[in-house]
C-alpha cells in the first residue's frame, strides 16, 4: 500500500517545538514496529517557478497534422507579460486538448527544472514563442498520466500562486507490504495509529470525526441479509441532487494519485478515498436504477452477472450477492453490476458500507479473476465497527463537495460481533522476552493498539500472580491468545531491546548419539575429499526408468504430492541417487569435470499396503494425543541415508604423474570409510542391482548378515540416458541399518615393532579378494594389523581360470617383540584358511 507522509502526519500529534520528521524517519519508525516499508518514494523535486495560472484565450492551429494551440494563460502580474497584445498573460504552445478558457492550470516558466532534468525556457515552436510549459501529472511527478494537463478545480487557487506549495511536491510516499494478519494496516486510519505507537504520540483517530448530517430517521434503503451469507454488516445511506458534474476537490484527487488510485468522478473518489482513510471498500449504485428492495444471499443455481468492466460472468453458489426484484446487482466485497452503475448523470447515489466474509470473498476472487482492492481488504478481514463512520464520511464529502443532499434515513442490517476477552498473566511479555519491562508497559502498549485492558488481582492462569483481562478492538482480529498480546507488547517495545544471549544448555542435554554420528560422517567425506550438496527431494517419474529400475523394484512405489512445486517433479525420492546425479550433470555442465560429491539425508520408503493419503486435521484447534497419533501412523517410513558419486579424476594429472579416474574400488572405499565411522566392518561382495554395472557392483553388509547397501559404477546406458561422465561411479548406504554403539576407543600404540611379511596366493579368478582378506584375517588371528593386496596377475603361469593375488601382512604383538617363527606361523596359518575357504595354494 502506498500512503503519502503528509497524510499519516495529519492524525499523529506531534511535539509543536520539536524538530520537523522526515519521510526517512517516519519510515524506520514503522519498521521498528514491525510494518514492512520497502521504500520511501519522494515526489521528484522542481526547481525555478512554477505557478498556478489561467487559460485566457485558445488560438487552435490548424495548420499541422495534429492538435496544437497557443494559450494565453494569465500567471499572476508578476510573470505576465507587461508590453503589447498578450499583456497581462504569457503565451504558450500546448498540445493537450482537455482543457478550456477559464480552467486553473499548473505552468512550468523558464527557469524551471522540471523532474528527468527537463529544463524550461522561452523558445519559438509552430510560428509562435512559448515562453513556459502548461504541465501534466506526470512531468509534475504526480502520477503516469499523460492523457492531457493537469485541471485544477475552480476556486483552488488564483494565478500567481506557487504551483509548487499547492501541489504539495515536498511530501514523499512510503510503499508499505502489508502481511496478511495485519489488514488494518490497509489504510491511512491503521498505519497512522502504528505511526503514533512507534513514536508514542498522541493519535486521532479519522473514524471519530463528527460530520453535521441529518438526525437518523427510518432507513436509507429496505435490506434484508441471508444468514447463509456470511455478511455481517451492511450500512447504506442515500445522498440526493448530487451535481454530477461536480469535480473532485485538488486534496481529495492529490491523495489518490499519491496513493496510485486514478481519480474518476466524484462519487466514485469520495468512495475510494474512505477506502483508504478507513479501510472501509464501499460501492455506490445509482438509486434509481434500483429495483424493489436489496437481499444479500448466495447465488443460485444458472445465475450470471454483468459487472462494471462489462464482462459477464457465470456465478457459483459460493458467491455472495447484493441483489434487487431484477437479480444480482453486485458481486460482494469484489465489484458491483453494471446495471447499477453511477454515471455520468447520476444524481440519486446509495453508498454501501458492508463487511463480507472473508474465506468467501477471497475464494471469488481468485474463481471469477478479480482481484480489486477491495477484495484485498476484505479478505483480510475488514472493521466491522467502522461501517457507519465510513458511510458517514462519504455521504459528507458528496453534500460538501457535489451539492448533494443527505437523506435522513440510516440502513445499519446486522451488527458487530463483540471481541473475546483474552487473560494473559501481566509478566508473560517479560519471561517470553527474557528481559524485564519497565512498571506499566504491557497496559500501555495493548491499550495503544486499542484493546481494553484490565488489571486483575490474580493470573488466570490459577498461579496468583497479576493478570490482565484485554478486550481486542473490533479491527483486530488476530488477537485471540496470550502470545498474540505478548507479540504486540514486545514489538511495540521494541525488538532491539530483547536480549540476544542464548540461556545456558541443561547439564546432560546436547546433541544424541546419532546426530554426533551423523556429523562425525559429514566430517570424515568431507575430509576424504568430498563435498557436500542438498539437492532436491523430488523426482519424476520419467527417473526410475532412466536408472533402469526392474517394473517390481520397490523403489518404484513413490508417493505423489498433492501439491508439488514442481509438477514435472512430483514425487518423493526414494532413493538419493536421482539428486545426487542431477547435481553431477549440472556441474559438468559448468566445466567442472572431476567431482566427488556427497548427501546425508531421508528418503521416503511407503509400504505396499500402507496409506496413499495423510489424514486432514481440523486447523481451528490443537489436535488431541488420538488424532497426532493417528498422523504418525499414516506416515511412511523415511530411512536416513547416505549417498556419494564419483566422475572424472580421483587424482589429478600434473608434474607429479599422469594422475588417476575414480572407478569402482574408490566407491567401495567410501563405503567403508562410512563404516569406519559408525563402528561396523562392512564385508563386501560382488552383486547385480540396478543402477550399477552388473560386473562392477558391491553389495555391503554387516558381519550379521544385514544388508547395507551397494557401492560400484553405474551401468553405462544409465551414463547415456542421464548425460553422466563415462565410469561414474556411486555408493548408497542406510544409515539406520548401521549400529549406534557409544564407543570411545582410545587408541592402543604398540611399542614394538612390526613383522611385514608378503604372500602369493592362486585361486580361481571368480573368488572375490575381499574374501580372501577376511579369510587371511581370521587365519592369522589377532597378530595381523593389517592385510593389504599390491599385486594381481593373470597369465599362463598361473593357468587358465585362476589370477595370482599378493598381499602384503603387517603382524605386531602389543607386548612383545615377534620372532620370525612366531610370524611365519600366523601367516602359514592365515594360508591354510584361505586354502580350506576358496582352494588358494602358495604360488
Amino acid at each position: 500500500m502506498r500512503v503519502p507522509v503528509s497524510w499519516l502526519l495529519e492524525h499523529v500529534q506531534l511535539p509543536p517545538d520539536g524538530a520537523p520528521l522526515t519521510a526517512e524517519a517516519v519510515g524506520e519508525a514503522l519498521i521498528r514496529v514491525g510494518l514492512e516499508v520497502e521504500d520511501v518514494l519522494p515526489i521528484p523535486a522542481t526547481t525555478g517557478p512554477l505557478v498556478v495560472g489561467r487559460v485566457a484565450s485558445i488560438e487552435e492551429l490548424t495548420e499541422f497534422k495534429k492538435p496544437i494551440r497557443y494559450c494565453r494563460v494569465d500567471v499572476g502580474p508578476e510573470h505576465n507579460d507587461s508590453e503589447g497584445d498578450g499583456a497581462g498573460t504569457r503565451g504558450i504552445v500546448c498540445g493537450a486538448t482537455n482543457f478550456v478558457e477559464g480552467d486553473l492550470v499548473v505552468a512550468a516558466l523558464p527557469g524551471a527544472v522540471l523532474p528527468g532534468d527537463f529544463a524550461i525556457a522561452a523558445r519559438k515552436t509552430y510560428g509562435h514563442v512559448s515562453d513556459g510549459m502548461i504541465c501534466a501529472l506526470d512531468e509534475l511527478g504526480l502520477g503516469d498520466d499523460h492523457s492531457g494537463i493537469l485541471v485544477l478545480p475552480p476556486g483552488t487557487a488564483d494565478p500567481g500562486d506557487d504551483g509548487a506549495t499547492l501541489l504539495g511536491l515536498d511530501d514523499a510516499v512510503l510503499d508499505i507490504a502489508v502481511t496478511p494478519d495485519r489488514g488494518y494496516a490497509l489504510s491511512v486510519r491503521g498505519v497512522a495509529r502504528e505511526l503514533a505507537c512507534a513514536l508514542d504520540a498522541p493519535y486521532g483517530d479519522p473514524a471519530l470525526l463528527g460530520f453535521e448530517l441529518p438526525t437518523p430517521d427510518g432507513v436509507a434503503w429496505p435490506v434484508t441479509l441471508d444468514p447463509a451469507s456470511g455478511c455481517r454488516r451492511f450500512v447504506a445511506r442515500r445522498v440526493t441532487d448530487l451535481d454530477p458534474t461536480a469535480p473532485s476537490p485538488w486534496w481529495l484527487r492529490r491523495r489518490l494519485l499519491l496513493c496510485g488510485v486514478r481519480p474518476i468522478s466524484l462519487a466514485v473518489d469520495v468512495t475510494n478515498y474512505v477506502m483508504l482513510e478507513l479501510g472501509q471498500p464501499m460501492h455506490a449504485y445509482d438509486a434509481t436504477k434500483l429495483s424493489g428492495d436489496i437481499v444479500v444471499r448466495r447465488a443460485g443455481a444458472d445465475e450470471k452477472i454483468t459487472t462494471l468492466d462489462d464482462a459477464q460472468r457465470a456465478l457459483d453458489p459460493d458467491d455472495v450477492l447484493v441483489t434487487d426484484d431484477s437479480g444480482p446487482i453486485g458481486l460482494a466485497g469484489i465489484m458491483g453490476g453494471a446495471s447499477t452503475e453511477v454515471g455520468p448523470e447520476t444524481a440519486d447515489v446509495l453508498l454501501e458500507a458492508a463487511t463480507w466474509d472473508a474465506p468467501s470473498v477471497a475464494r471469488a476472487a481468485r474463481r471469477h479473476r478479480l482481484p480489486s482492492e477491495a477484495a484485498r481488504r476484505f479478505e483480510r478481514e475488514v472493521d466491522p465497527g467502522v461501517a457507519r463512520a465510513a458511510a458517514d464520511r462519504a455521504a459528507w464529502l458528496l453534500a460538501n463537495y457535489g451539492g448533494a443532499t443527505v437523506s435522513p434515513g440510516v440502513t445499519d442490517e446486522g451488527g458487530v460481533p463483540a471481541p473475546a476477552p483474552v487473560l494473559m498473566a501481566l509478566d508473560l511479555p517479560d519471561r517470553v522476552a527474557g528481559t524485564r519491562y519497565e512498571r506499566g508497559a504491557v497496559v500501555r502498549r495493548l491499550s495503544q493498539i486499542g484493546c481494553a485492558v484490565e488489571v486483575a488481582g490474580a493470573d488466570p492462569g490459577g498461579s496468583g500472580e497479576a493478570g490482565v483481562r484485554a478486550t481486542p478492538p473490533t479491527w483486530r482480529p488476530d488477537l485471540t491468545r496470550p502470545a498474540d498480546l505478548v507479540e504486540e507488547v514486545l514489538r511495540l517495545e521494541g525488538y532491539e531491546g530483547i536480549p540476544s544471549e542464548l540461556p545456558a544448555a541443561r547439564p546432560g542435554t546436547g546433541l544424541t548419539l546419532g546426530q554426533r554420528r551423523r556429523r562425525q560422517l559429514s566430517r570424515a567425506l568431507a575430509d576424504a575429499g568430498y563435498d557436500e550438496v542438498l539437492p532436491s527431494p523430488f523426482v519424476a517419474p520419467s527417473v526410475f526408468d532412466a536408472l533402469g529400475l526392474d517394473a517390481d523394484d520397490p523403489r518404484r512405489r513413490a508417493l505423489r504430492l498433492a501439491n508439488p512445486l514442481d509438477a514435472d517433479r512430483a514425487l518423493m525420492a526414494t532413493t538419493l541417487l536421482p539428486g545426487l546425479l542431477d547435481a553431477v550433470v549440472r556441474n559438468v555442465s559448468r566445466g567442472l569435470r572431476d567431482l566427488a560429491l556427497y548427501q546425508i539425508g531421508q528418503v521416503v520408503r511407503p509400504d505396499a499396503d500402507g496409506p496413499t493419503e495423510a489424514p486432514v486435521l481440523p486447523v481451528d484447534a490443537r489436535p488431541d494425543d488420538a488424532a497426532f497419533a493417528t498422523v504418525l501412523e499414516g506416515l511412511p517410513a523415511q530411512p536416513l541415508r547416505v549417498g556419494a558419486v564419483l566422475a572424472g579424476a580421483w587424482d589429478r594429472a600434473g608434474w607429479w604423474g599422469p594422475g588417476r579416474p575414480a572407478d569402482w574400488a574408490d566407491a567401495i572405499e567410501a563405503a567403508r570409510l562410512v563404516g569406519q565411522v559408525y563402528g561396523a566392518e562392512l564385508t563386501v561382495t560382488s552383486d547385480r542391482h540396478a543402477p550399477w554395472h552388473p560386473g562392477r557392483c558391491a553389495a555391503l553388509h554387516l558381519p550379521d548378515g544385514t544388508l547395507v547397501g551397494h557401492a560400484g559404477e553405474l551401468h553405462p546406458k544409465v551414463l547415456e540416458t542421464l548425460g553422466l561422465p563415462a565410469r561414474t561411479c556411486a555408493m548408497e548406504l542406510e544409515l539406520d541399518r548401521l549400529p549406534l554403539v557409544e564407543a570411545r576407543p582410545s587408541p592402543a600404540v604398540s611399542p614394538f615393532p612390526p613383522v611385514l611379511l608378503d604372500v602369493a596366493l592362486v585361486l580361481d579368478a571368480a573368488v572375490p579378494s575381499a574374501a580372501v582378506v577376511t579369510a587371511l584375517r581370521d587365519g592369522g588371528g589377532d597378530l595381523v594389523e593389517d592385510v593389504r593386496l599390491f599385486d594381481v596377475y593373470t597369465g599362463p603361469q598361473v593357468g587358465e581360470g585362476n589370477r595370482s593375488l599378493a598381499f602384503a601382512l603387517r603382524l605386531r604383538a602389543p607386548d612383545r617383540t615377534l620372532t620370525l617363527e612366531e610370524a611365519s606361523a600366523r601367516r602359514d596359518a592365515a594360508v591354510e584358511t584361505a586354502a580350506e575357504r576358496h582352494g588358494a595354494r602358495l604360488r
